[in-house]
């Protein structure tokens, strides 16, 4: 039996085009890239997490000599999330991200590690979150769910 997996998200060509207070997390999370430590990779990442309170957390990737002792900020904010915040659902999770890695143009996606992490919190939490992917070229992906990202999750 042959079967199907289908991804569904929404596009924008800017972020200026997500709501009001989508874009102060696009915001929040360009800042704190500014504070990523990727000396190796050249690829600086931001993220922030809005929370059911209202609260927003946010993360910067930190890279470390000894590979792979580093964190990607999508896994700095939500655990910080989590270890602070422990009884609030994450609503909404925007990851920006600038550097050489990849071409401008490209749909820049979390890691494996990241995508396991997202996925089980939103396992954890028995209830979906919004996530934000913004290009380099500014250009917004919104997806409905962090589980888009890796459909196969371990514990889905």
């Amino acid at each position: 039996m042959k079967k199907e997996l289908k991804l569904s998200y929404e596009e924008l060509d800017h972020w200026n085009k997500l709501s009001d207070s989508d874009q102060i997390l696009v915001q929040k999370a360009t800042d704190v890239m500014s504070n990523a430590y990727a000396p190796y990779s050249k690829f600086k990442v931001g993220a922030a997490v809005l929370l059911s309170n209202g609260t927003i957390v946010t993360g910067s990737n930190q890279e470390n000599i000894a590979y792979p002792s580093g964190l990607c900020a999508e896994r700095v904010a939500l655990f910080y999330a989590g270890a602070n915040y422990p009884n609030e659902n994450v609503d909404t999770l925007c990851i920006v991200a600038k550097g050489d890695l990849v071409p401008v143009e490209t749909i820049l996606s979390p890691c494996g590690g990241c995508r396991q992490v997202m996925a089980e919190t939103e396992i954890r939490q028995g209830k979906a979150y919004r996530v934000i992917l913004v290009c380099q070229n500014d250009v917004a992906i919104v997806f409905n769910s962090a589980l888009d990202f890796l459909p196969l999750a371990f514990g889905a």
